[in-house]
Formats: C-alpha cells, sequence, structure tokens
C-alpha cells in the first residue's frame, strides 16, 4: 500500500509539474535540449513564443520543414532535360509534349531544355514516359528550390561573429565572388559603392521575387566594414534565380538556377556561394558534376529542414562544400539539417543582416553561415594558396575548433573553420 501510495503521489506530482511547464511555455522562453545519435547534449532549441508575432508578420521566413518538401515542390506541368539527342525534340511532339525554353551552358558546353508536359498527364507520370522512350536521357522535373533562412532577433553583425578584427575597405581586393540567391537590393547603405554587379534570372511573364535573403547574404560577403562585410574590397556577380508564381508564391527553380550558373561561370568567378536548398535533380547532379571536373569551388547552405533523412541540394552533391550554422556559443542551429554531408560550421544564428530599404534585422539559417566559409575559401583561391575543393578544405581543416564527436560528424561537420583573413 505504501508502494502504491507513493507512485501515485509521484505521478500527481509529475502532472502538475508539467502543467506549470507548460504555463511557463506560455508566458517565457524555453529550451529544449537537443542531442546527437549516441545521446549526448549538443545544443539547444528556445520555444518561439516571443518571437511568433513577429515571425508571422515577416512575409520572408523561409526553409521550414513543414511548408517545403523538395520532392514534391516543383513547376507545375514543367520538365527539364539535359543534353537531348538530335531525335528528342520530334520524339515529344509525337507524344504531345513542347520544347518552351532552350538554355545553353556555354562555360560546360551543355545544353537543357524546358519542356511543357500535355495537359491531364502528371509531372511523375511524364518523367516516367520520357525516360521510358529515351532511356540514358537525364530527365527530371523543373524542381524549386528553398532560401535557407528563417527570422530572428538583435545580436551581432558577421565579423563579430566569427571574431575577426576589423576590415579595411580593400580587404579581399582581387577577390570574385559569384552568388545564386534571391534579388539584392543594390542601393542598400551597405551595398552601396561596393563592387557588386547584379543580374536577375526569372522567368519571362512572372515577377522578380523579393530581396530580403538575397540583400542579406550579399552585405555578410562584401558589405562596407561599417555593416561588418567579411570582404569589403571583393567583387560580387550576383544573380538572382527566385520569383513569384502565378499564385503569388515565391519560388526559385532549376532552370532560374542553370541560368545564374551559366553566367557565372562566363564572369569566371573563383567561388560561387549558394544559400539554396532543394531536392536531389538528376539535370542539376549532372551540371554540377561537370562543374566541379571544371575545378569551379561551390559552397551551398546545408538546410534548414531540421532533418537527418532528407539531404539537401546542391549542398549534398559530392564536391560541392556543405556548411551548417552555429551559435556564437558553438550550438547548433536547431533546424538545421545533418548528415554526412555536412563538412564545415560557420555562425549563423542571429546574425545582423541588411534589409531591402536600407535597414537590417537578426536572422537565422544555415544561408547566412555559408557566406562565411566563401569569403575564406574565395580569399585563399585568389592569393593562389589553394584552388581545389580538396585543397581549401586541407588548409580550414589547420585550424578547426571540434563541436561535436572527436572529429567529423554528421552534425557540426568537420568543425567551426577559425582560420583568419590576411587583410
Amino acid at each position: 500500500m505504501k508502494l502504491k501510495n507513493f507512485v501515485c503521489l509521484l505521478a500527481a506530482g509529475l502532472f502538475i509539474a508539467l502543467s506549470a511547464a507548460t504555463l511557463s511555455a506560455q508566458e517565457t522562453k524555453t529550451k529544449i535540449l537537443k542531442y546527437d545519435a549516441q545521446g549526448r547534449v549538443i545544443g539547444y532549441q528556445e520555444s518561439d513564443v516571443e518571437n511568433k508575432a513577429e515571425s508571422e508578420s515577416d512575409g520572408s521566413a523561409s526553409g521550414d520543414a513543414e511548408t517545403f518538401n523538395p520532392d514534391t515542390s516543383f513547376e507545375k506541368g514543367e520538365l527539364i532535360v539535359i543534353n537531348p539527342p538530335r531525335s528528342f525534340s520530334s520524339g515529344i511532339r509525337s507524344m504531345g509534349y513542347q520544347v518552351i525554353e532552350t538554355v545553353r551552358i556555354s562555360g560546360l558546353k551543355m545544353v537543357v531544355q524546358r519542356l511543357r508536359v500535355p495537359p491531364g498527364v502528371s509531372v511523375p507520370k511524364a518523367i516516367k514516359q520520357l525516360r521510358g522512350r529515351f532511356p540514358g536521357v537525364e530527365i527530371d522535373a523543373n524542381h524549386q528550390f528553398d532560401p535557407s533562412a528563417g527570422v530572428e532577433f538583435p545580436n551581432k553583425i558577421a565579423r563579430a561573429l566569427i571574431r575577426w578584427t576589423g576590415a579595411p575597405a580593400t580587404c579581399g581586393q582581387g577577390v570574385k565572388i559569384g552568388m545564386i540567391d534571391a534579388g539584392v537590393d543594390v542601393t542598400h547603405p551597405a551595398l552601396k559603392g561596393q563592387k557588386v554587379v547584379y543580374r536577375s534570372f526569372h522567368k519571362a511573364g512572372r515577377k522578380e521575387g523579393p530581396k530580403d535573403h538575397g540583400t542579406a547574404v550579399a552585405a555578410i560577403m562584401v558589405g562596407t566594414p561599417e555593416w561588418g562585410g567579411l570582404l569589403p574590397g571583393a567583387e560580387l556577380r550576383a544573380a538572382n534565380m527566385f520569383e513569384y508564381n502565378e499564385e503569388g508564391r515565391k519560388v526559385g527553380n532549376a532552370i532560374g538556377l542553370l541560368k545564374a550558373a551559366n553566367w557565372l561561370i562566363d564572369e569566371k568567378v573563383h567561388i560561387i556561394n549558394l544559400s539554396v536548398a532543394g531536392a536531389d535533380n538528376k539535370v542539376l547532379r549532372r551540371i554540377f558534376e561537370k562543374a566541379l571536373q571544371q575545378k569551379l569551388v561551390l559552397v551551398a547552405a546545408g538546410g534548414n529542414w531540421g532533418r537527418a533523412d532528407k539531404p539537401a541540394y546542391p549542398a549534398a552533391y559530392e564536391g560541392v562544400v556543405a556548411v551548417t550554422a552555429i551559435s556564437d556559443q558553438g550550438l547548433i542551429y536547431s533546424k538545421a539539417n545533418t548528415g554526412k554531408y555536412i563538412d564545415f560550421a560557420a555562425p549563423g544564428v542571429k546574425v545582423y543582416t541588411a534589409a531591402p530599404g536600407g535597414g537590417g534585422r537578426l536572422q537565422s539559417g544555415t544561408s547566412f553561415a555559408t557566406p562565411f566559409i566563401t569569403a575564406l575559401m574565395g580569399l585563399e583561391i585568389a592569393k593562389g594558396n589553394a584552388k581545389t575543393v580538396s585543397a581549401l578544405d586541407t588548409l580550414l581543416k589547420k585550424n578547426i575548433k571540434d563541436l561535436g564527436l572527436p572529429g567529423r560528424d554528421d552534425v557540426f561537420g568537420w568543425g567551426f573553420a577559425r582560420r583568419k583573413p590576411e587583410c
């Protein structure tokens, strides 16, 4: 009886404690511990109760696993195909398909066509049908991509977060960085007067997408010293791949990414920053393989879906440098993807970023961690210290702060790269 009474009393106590915790969570911010596969604490997630109103009021909040599914996010009624054979156009025409755009990627000597699917045929069915008719030809959906970001509140500018000393305006001179992202407000004080060339590759007939995400990423990389720009003296070629579709939703697709990549290759940039995430598209995979064969260095966001079972692409492609986000205390970002493809960790939690219209705000996401690694690697390439991805990896690993399990792990990759720029 005594044991039974004790159990009842303990259960009642737990119920009261849980109820109190629930009430407390409605009034203040709570911390939820996060664990690795071995059960070790690797960080924590703060509840969004206090930030809910502001997050809901901001139309740019993205990278939410509940709202973006990379496998099912693609342009309705469209496919893309790489290097179609001569008989392809006439063959698909007889099946009711239509070529609506041809993109020539001159730097890689490749051709990509955008196709319209016959009425009443779903995209998955169309892919299966054409792959069966043209075996060996790479055909896939015109997948959409997600800017890997979320809204947060004030802390520090980029240079302070990575603990670099104040930079002269010439820091990064001679470095040419490419960026495939959203639109950029080149009139923002952080970018006004900087060496930024901007082009948009949104689809004809659609409105260019918003400029908040791209403005933030661009300013982190080449913004003025006052705004904490990592390499204020560098050149930036900024390409927009995002647009508003017919339903008014912000989207970026594979064709826009390919056009942007073609421009940047022609511009002979040292490195390309991709703060976007999407599905494993077979056509894009081939394009990235070819780009890597030509020694292009690509750095991409690890993704903000909070998934271990769903890698984000292009970060997960072999040879692409994948970056995850950590706080200034070395804790992993609560929404960061994990997996064997993660290479490095960099500040990406509560980074003070430039916002269109002249102001700034705090944002979090693997998008805002990626520019740190891009800036470091771009500087090393321009200085001639290293030119290949493997050589750059080796260089960064020489001064790494291991944050997770000893050595490389699926949460932090190799860890926090502490190399500082020589400028």
